[in-house]
């Protein structure tokens, strides 16, 4: 019997193992996955000591209660979240971006995002997972990854198999900033919208519909007129890409997206942008701003800094 682990008193929403995610099986119908937040997840990792790529629980607005059994570890949450630790004598409140110790019988409870939707629980040990393709990274849509590709339930057990000793503590202060001009790209079938169309998608506000998960982010408002064709044979797509089907409602996929489609693409968010907005919450209000291909590169070149330099600090 394994002498660490977790006990799942209450699983959450949509709480998964993720790490950084599959590459180049896009052929056989496979997406990138890994963790929404890909700034909050290294930063996790980074904070209890483990390798950056390491899997980590990524939870959707209410996380998971956890029982823990063992020996002492650290824990690190990331994201904008409430969560408490409950002793032998007494409640601890945590801070998110800092390490606590967990000891024997001690409960984690990480009651919910805060006006954001996910969050990630690192832990200095390794997680007793399996892995598909290189990657444990869940996709629940598909099955595949850890945990059978399926989010965690009530009542399991999450075995640890190595613990890593170094319990110093650690932190760093940052703030999720949030973003509503959502920077894009045109996409490769940006001339199959009216010109109103166009000016639409670039001037009016969009409501983040509740029909959003892993898979897209589906937005509601202003119709976009499609003056060629609203389908076109399937392409490949990529994470981020803008769809526009019949209805003229824009869907944004995201990192568990098909990997091909049938509707027009009318631009791309770029990358530098993606993690935060990831973040925004359902019936929140959205704009589209135009940056050339150079300026995209760029604006990612600065964000991988910055998210370098933030590691470096802890």
């Amino acid at each position: 019997m394994n002498k660490n682990y977790f006990k799942i008193l209450r699983a959450g929403i949509n709480t998964t193992f993720q790490d950084q995610g599959r590459k180049n099986l896009y052929h056989i119908g496979i997406p990138f996955s890994g963790a929404m937040d890909n700034r909050n997840y290294l930063l996790a990792n980074q904070l209890v000591g483990n390798k950056l790529e390491s899997p980590v629980l990524e939870f959707a607005y209410q996380g998971p209660l956890l029982e823990y059994i063992g020996e002492k570890i650290n824990i690190a949450v990331t994201g904008d979240v409430n969560f408490s630790i409950k002793k032998n004598n007494g409640l601890i409140r945590g801070n998110c971006y800092e390490t606590f110790t967990l000891e024997n019988g001690d409960v984690l409870d990480i009651l919910s995002t805060n006006k954001s939707v996910y969050g990630y629980l690192a832990i200095s040990a390794k997680f007793d997972i399996k892995y598909q393709w290189s990657s444990c990274s869940t996709n629940t849509k598909a099955n595949i990854g850890a945990n059978g590709g399926r989010k965690l339930e009530i009542n399991q057990k999450i075995n640890l198999l190595k613990v890593n000793q170094n319990l110093n503590s650690k932190k760093i202060n940052y703030i999720n900033t949030r973003l509503i001009n959502i920077r894009v790209i045109k996409g490769t079938n940006f001339d199959y919208f009216s010109k109103e169309g166009k000016k639409i998608f670039f001037e009016e506000e969009f409501t983040i519909s509740k029909l959003s998960d892993r898979m897209g982010m589906r937005l509601e408002g202003p119709k976009i007129k499609n003056i060629v064709d609203t389908n076109i044979k399937s392409e490949g797509l990529i994470k981020g890409v803008i769809q526009v089907p019949a209805d003229g409602n824009p869907i944004i996929m995201l990192s568990d997206h098909g990997t091909i489609g049938g509707y027009p693409k009318i631009g791309v968010v770029i990358s530098a942008d993606y993690d935060k907005l990831v973040q925004i919450t359902p019936g929140s209000k959205i704009k589209f701003e135009e940056v050339e291909l150079s300026s995209a590169e760029t604006l990612f070149k600065l964000y991988e800094l910055e998210t370098q330099n933030l590691i470096s600090q802890i």
